[in-house]
Formats: C-alpha cells, structure tokens, sequence
C-alpha cells in the first residue's frame, strides 16, 4: 500500500501522465488561484500538474504533498526553467503554515486520500488555521455512481501506453475493499515490452457522498460552504459526476 503517495516510476510515470485523466480541474483551479485576493497553497500538489502552471504565470502559490519522490519530479521540472518552487512534504490532514492564504484547493479527488472521519475532519481544520479571514477552501470529489461501482469496479482497464519512448502496458483497477467504512483502493501497474513489472502501486480512498461531505462542513470551523455540480458553477443535481465544495471564514 502505497502510504506515501507516488513513488520512484510510478511518481514519473504519473507526471507524463497526469493531464489524461483530467476533468476540466486544472484550468479551473488555476482560474481561482490566480483571482485570489492574496496567497494560495495547493493540497496533493504531487509533480505540478496544476502548482507548476501557477507559478509560472506569476501566481503567488505554495504546495504540499506526502510523496517526496513526487516533489523531486517537481522540483526537476522547475529547473528545467529557473523557477524557485515554495513546496514541502506534509500530510494534508496534520500540517501547519508560517502565513496565511486567501484560498486553499485540493484538486482531483485527493481529499479521499483522508480516509477516516477523524482524518477527515483534521484535514478540515488544519485548512481553516491555514486561511486568511475570507478565505477559501476549494476541493473536488466525484459523486459515487451505484452503476460505475456495479459495472466497472474490480475489473482491470488496459491500454499501450509510452513512457520514456517506449511502448508499456498500463493496467488500473477500482475495487471495493470496504463497503461498511466504505472505502474503495485503486492498484495502479506498468509493465515495458518485455512483460517486466516497473511498479504496482496500491491507494486507498474514501467514498465521499454529498451528505457525508455537508456533515463535515457543518462541524468543521468553517462558517459557510455551498457545493456545485462540476466546474461550472451549477447547482448539484442528480446525474452530475463531480462534486466541486467551497468552504469560506469568516472575514
């Protein structure tokens, strides 16, 4: 199980790969960042799929990950182009920051790294001490869908993949391991032409339905939230694939 975050290949492999499994996240939270009134930290910044075009646009932006190996790979992309990178490696849910931050974001389902409501709810105040009066924290998290988890969980996807210019076989699988803490792991593999294994890599998560998320709104510190359906700014409604939550302070 991998506890913390990507490691060695698997942390390049993810880099190169990243932007494929994108739902139109990052130009949204870039979007954000960059409206901010004041500084903004990224949670699971991991290689710098969102953090690195932030920076480079002039944003005032700092980010945290749990995967060291993750962060070199950031940091090797940064001085690819001179950049000079403010992140460090920190667990989301027990961290602390020397300033304070006009938004916080957590793009891409990270949150459901936070597997435990007490993890959860850590995560949630380690935020709002990290936030600006006013502030913002921002975060996706898709809506559990009953047929994909029927349908689709426990089978493994595969597709040819290049990596390093090479042809590999990349396999995923999404599986149920714990329907009463419900808890869900995705096993990631690559294999190059040869057959040869060069990483599996194992994550649990969180199922995240929408009351549960409203339950940790209200006791957490934060003094109001709403949640949209996708990145758009529409209400939730039923049939909507992403939950997209934005919790303010006070100002």
């Amino acid at each position: 199980m991998a506890r913390d975050g990507y490691r060695g290949t698997a942390a390049r492999f993810y880099d190169v790969h990243a932007r494929e499994f994108d739902r139109d996240g990052a130009a949204f939270y870039r979007r954000l960042a960059s409206d901010a009134d004041g500084p903004a930290l990224e949670l699971a910044c991991g290689t710098g799929r969102v953090y690195l075009d932030l920076l480079r646009s002039g944003v005032d932006v700092d980010g945290l990950d749990r995967s060291a190996d993750a962060l070199s790979v950031l940091r090797e992309n940064v001085d690819a182009d001179g950049r000079s990178p403010t992140v460090w490696q920190a667990d989301m849910t027990d961290f602390a920051v020397d300033r304070e931050y006009a938004l916080v974001y957590c793009p891409f389902n990270a949150v459901q790294h936070a597997l435990t409501v007490g993890d959860q709810l850590a995560l949630f105040r380690c935020v709002s001490d990290a936030l600006a009066p006013g502030g913002r924290f921002v975060f996706d998290v898709f809506v559990p869908s009953f047929e994909v988890i029927c349908e689709e969980y426990g089978d493994w996807e595969t597709k040819s993949v290049r990596f390093d210019g090479e042809p590999h076989e990349f396999r995923t699988r999404t599986r149920i391991v714990d329907e009463v803490e419900q808890r869900f792991e995705v096993t990631n593999e690559l294999r190059d032409a040869d057959g040869n294994h060069l990483f599996e890599e194992s994550f649990p998560l969180a199922l995240l339905p929408k009351p549960h998320v409203g339950l940790l709104a209200r006791l957490s510190p934060f003094d109001d939230w709403h949640v949209d359906g996708g990145f758009g700014g529409e209400p939730i409604a039923d049939g909507d694939e992403t939950q997209v939550w934005t919790l303010e302070t006070a100002e």
